[in-house]
């Protein structure tokens, strides 16, 4: 039994933010932005792009681009972040009556930038596990550069986050994109290296948090969280590479593809060159920044239109995630 990628369909906000405007704000140099941190600009929310609304508007790109009736759905995992238009809100279920999967039924899942990848393993697995899951929905909106403020010198390496939605049609027995195998890796040292200190329930949110700006993302020790990230981070990062490769049974001289998330350059360019993949055989998303867990759906998009796809070919999605998560899924490409 074959699970098969049907369609993708992403949503990029018309409204952007760029280089100049980044350096501005945060008085970074513009050089660094651009040929650093590898932004030249990114999209980020218009008045109307709630992160739910940017999931349903990808999700209907990708059942139109699928041809797939709504109500084939068997289910629908939403794939994007927290913060959205409500707290304490199931997106997927807003979802399923948007788009009219009246057969369906949904929950959300969420782990930061590694959702994507975690929610096609979780997909795969409960496709086949259970025969009545024939059609899956994985659907997502993102807007968490909401929480960046660009005067803060320890969130800098989050000054990338950016704005968008995603979506992506898995059915069972569609023999194009199949889906193989997957490695992800989590580690809760870093549990509480990145977070929003306020408005929870340890620190209610206030007038004078608000005053004071704390409702956005932080770093409580970053000279620390750097020293043991460094440690960790890139090993992990090509670890769940070769690891979904291997066993998805090819080897990673073979991968002809890697959608891998914005980071900055160096760090980009470092994982290509210890993976031996050519420059040309992934895509760095200078101009759309980091969309969290978008970014993979984005780049297979991005390649396909460009022919950096092709059938047969071995593509690779990677991402990291704060808390820290790493994950990687091996997608064989085309008709099998």
């Amino acid at each position: 039994m074959g699970i098969g990628i049907v369609s993708t369909g992403v949503y990029i906000p018309e409204t952007k933010m760029t280089a100049e405007e980044i350096a501005n704000q945060s008085g970074v140099p513009v050089d660094v932005v651009v040929e650093k941190m590898g932004i030249t600009q990114k999209p980020i929310p218009g008045e109307n792009d709630h992160t739910v609304a940017m999931a349903i508007w990808a999700a209907q790109t990708a059942l139109g681009k699928g041809n797939v009736d709504p109500k084939k759905i068997d289910l629908i995992i939403y794939i994007g972040e927290e913060h959205k238009e409500y707290p304490l809100w199931t997106a997927a279920i807003k979802i399923q009556e948007e788009i009219g999967a009246y057969h369906a039924w949904g929950f959300d899942i969420a782990q930061r930038c590694g959702t994507t990848i975690t929610a096609m393993k979780v997909a795969k697995s409960m496709m086949q596990s259970d025969e009545s899951i024939n059609t899956v929905l994985l659907a997502g909106g993102y807007r968490n550069g909401d929480f960046i403020d660009y005067t803060n010198e320890r969130t800098r390496f989050m000054f990338n986050l950016g704005a968008g939605g995603a979506a992506m049609i898995l059915q069972r027995d569609h023999m194009e994109n199949i889906i193989l195998e997957s490695k992800i890796i989590t580690d809760g040292s870093f549990s509480e290296d990145v977070i929003v200190p306020v408005g929870g329930t340890k620190q209610p949110l206030t007038i004078e948090h608000l005053q004071n700006r704390l409702q956005r993302l932080d770093v409580p020790d970053p000279i620390g969280m750097k020293a043991r990230l460094e440690q960790k981070s890139m090993n992990n990062f090509l670890s769940v590479v070769r690891s979904s490769v291997e066993k998805s049974g090819y080897k990673e001289e073979q991968i002809d593809y890697l959608a891998i998330l914005h980071m900055k350059k160096s760090a980009h360019d470092y994982v290509l060159n210890e993976l031996g993949i050519p420059m040309e055989k992934s895509i760095y998303l200078h101009e759309y920044g980091h969309i969290g867990q978008i970014d993979q759906i984005l780049s297979l998009e991005l390649a396909e239109k460009t022919g950096k796809l092709i059938d047969g070919d071995v593509a690779v999605l990677v991402s990291a995630g704060i808390g820290y998560a790493w994950g990687a899924i091996t997608v064989k490409w085309g008709k099998s």
